[in-house]
């Protein structure tokens, strides 16, 4: 029997055209490598899982590559990309900055950076991960060779924490900073691997994976490994929700519906049905908002595009848009984003949800008694 492997590893980019959402970085990467202008310290930031570690190894496999494709990608068959993908490589090194965070760690890595490349390799490649661990005086022992290193040594340092890394090592790097994957990409990718691994999936289910995973493609193919030995191999939205215990967006249609209707029993139940689903009630105050948002955005054809759903929510977002008065959504943005502010300082909070509600279901009458009273006076100022 096969031993599993995990999604992130199995399906872990090893070229530069399949690092995902990425393209600034690896098309800047390939760019210096076809013209020869490679730095000598490169620093790789951003937030986790986006690809930093897999971009400085796709590096490291690629300036060593004796026989180059065309659109500058490693051939993947030469002796040194043979020996890269073996893991048994004297010429790239990879050190972890959060277990070797000593002197004596950099000394020792110093000492090894005197030494040529081996096997007729024309670099040597030193990848740092979670340099911003290392301690003041480690970062004072490795300015120098960063400074000026033999010219066969290229540094590759990454980081997750830029801030806590000291100015004279960054002025010394060329910095690439990695963004979050937007969920439309990570979705696709998602597609990707559920049809190499036989899975049929709902498109409603790897876009809420992607939502969750926060611009985190690890976390999302994680989350997908979850859900594939929770459901099978047919992969439903409700799997994804009953599984992660999300809430449904199903919940804040039926929440503004009855609001719209000024129907405050059924905000108040479905208030009770979400607590005893156990979720949190601060998380869906903030989902409320969200909510409330996406209908505020969907109000204008134009700015549809900033929500991050998937089709089908999203039709049910305008539609539900074109039902409610722009004078309801802003005005109940601004006690719902109220809520929030004061949900942490509140001695009783399910009261203080409840009583947002109650404002929220006599919200339209509200609006309608100002307009009524204001119309007369309005008219006469007017004239």
């Amino acid at each position: 029997m096969e031993n599993f492997v995990v999604s992130a590893r199995k399906y872990r980019p090893a070229t530069f055209r399949s690092v995902v959402g990425q393209q600034h970085v690896t098309t800047t990467l390939q760019n210096a490598i076809q013209s020869q202008h490679l730095a000598q310290a490169f620093l790789f930031c951003g937030p986790r899982g986006v690809g930093k570690t897999t971009c400085a190894r796709i590096l490291a496999k690629t300036i060593n590559c004796t026989n180059l494709t065309p659109e500058t990608e490693a051939c993947g068959v030469c002796a040194s990309c043979v020996a890269f993908q073996e893991n048994a490589s004297f010429n790239v090194h990879e050190l972890d900055a959060a277990s070797n965070n000593s002197v004596e760690d950099i000394r020792s890595l110093v000492e090894q950076v005197r030494y040529p490349p081996q096997a007729g390799s024309k670099y040597k490649v030193y990848i740092i991960d979670e340099v911003h661990m290392l301690s003041n005086q480690a970062f004072n022992a490795f300015l120098k060779t960063l400074e000026e290193p033999p010219s066969y040594a290229i540094f590759i340092l990454a980081t997750t924490e830029r801030h806590k890394i000291i100015p004279t090592i960054l002025s010394r790097c060329q910095i690439f900073d990695f963004s979050r994957i937007r969920v439309d990409d990570m979705r696709q990718h998602l597609r990707y691997v559920a049809t190499q691994e036989g899975v049929g999936a709902e498109d409603d289910a790897l876009h809420l994976l992607a939502q969750k995973a926060d611009g985190g493609l690890r976390d999302a193919l994680s989350m997908f490994d979850q859900m594939v030995t929770f459901a099978g191999n047919n992969l439903t939205y409700k799997d994804v929700v009953q599984n992660l215990h999300v809430l449904d967006y199903d919940y804040y249609f039926r929440l503004v519906d009855g609001l719209l209707q000024e129907n405050l029993s059924a905000a108040l139940l479905l208030l009770d049905e979400v607590m005893q689903q156990g979720f949190d009630l601060h998380n869906f105050v903030v989902g409320t908002a969200e909510h409330l948002r996406g209908l505020l955005v969907c109000k204008d054809a134009v700015t549809v595009q900033l929500l991050e759903v998937s089709d089908g929510i999203k039709k049910q977002y305008v539609a539900q848009a074109q039902a409610a008065p722009l004078a309801f959504v802003l005005s109940a943005l601004n006690l719902v984003s109220q809520c929030d502010r004061e949900f942490k300082q509140a001695k009783n909070q399910r009261l203080h949800v409840e009583l947002t509600l109650m404002k929220l279901a006599y919200l339209n009458g509200a609006v309608q008694f100002v307009r009524d009273v204001n119309g007369p006076e309005a008219a006469k100022k007017k004239n």
